[in-house]
């Protein structure tokens, strides 16, 4: 199981019935696909649809349909598609529960950063989209990432070192090697990988957090 494969499915298990998610692009596109049985969800992506479910199958796939990374998605019964202005009528509204984005850091003051930045002459990572208004839009706010970048340095950060998406609006950290709660007293280790201990997480995290008395092994 690959790194995005895994916190896709993490971050699937934060959904609750009957809300309303968004879902950014990069890796929380995958999390359709991995949403547990029983729980019923209003997928909302903020180029303009509702109501959307897994990755179609190769072949099945309609152009015309994509979700905020441009990848093909299914639409269930009931589905609706609208222009953007609709769509951010519904994040800024106040009408989603949940947001799962993708960052490029995040910090113990519940801080994320997913601007757009130069990593060569004419190419830039990916910038925030819609993420500003989600971050202040929605009700629970979840970051995905991974937690170490190339170089084996904490993208989990005492202080964001890139511009800020959204100054303490996280709830969640989900990264590839465990689960922060992010509190008003700091970030909380809720659930390790299997195979590390809470001391292993601290050598890779520069962010400074404090272990859950029911810190459990990472859920899949």
């Amino acid at each position: 199981m690959n790194f995005r494969e895994m916190i896709a499915r993490r971050a699937a298990l934060e959904l609750n019935d009957g809300e309303v998610v968004n879902l950014g692009f990069g890796i929380p596109t995958a999390v359709p696909n991995y949403i547990p049985d029983g729980v019923e969800v209003i997928l909302q992506t903020e180029n303009g649809c509702l109501l959307f479910g897994p990755t179609p199958e190769l072949g099945q796939q309609d152009a015309d349909v994509g979700n905020a990374g441009g990848q093909p998605i299914t639409l269930l019964p009931g589905a609706s598609i609208f222009d953007s202005a609709t769509s951010f009528c519904i994040i800024r509204g106040g009408h989603v529960d949940a947001t799962c984005l993708g960052a490029l850091e995040v910090d113990q003051a519940g801080n994320i950063a997913n601007w757009a930045r130069p990593i060569a002459p004419g190419r830039y990572q990916p910038g925030p989209g819609g993420a500003m208004d989600l971050v202040t839009g929605a009700r629970k706010v979840v970051a995905m990432l991974q937690h170490v970048d190339k170089n084996g340095n904490s993208k989990v950060k005492k202080c964001c070192s890139l511009p800020l998406t959204g100054a303490s609006v996280l709830d969640v950290i989900i990264t590839d090697k465990a689960v922060f709660d992010v509190t008003p007293n700091g970030l909380v280790l809720k659930e390790i990988i299997a195979g590390m201990t809470a001391e292993d997480i601290e050598k890779i995290t520069e962010a400074e957090f404090t272990v859950a008395p029911d810190v459990c092994e990472y859920r899949l």
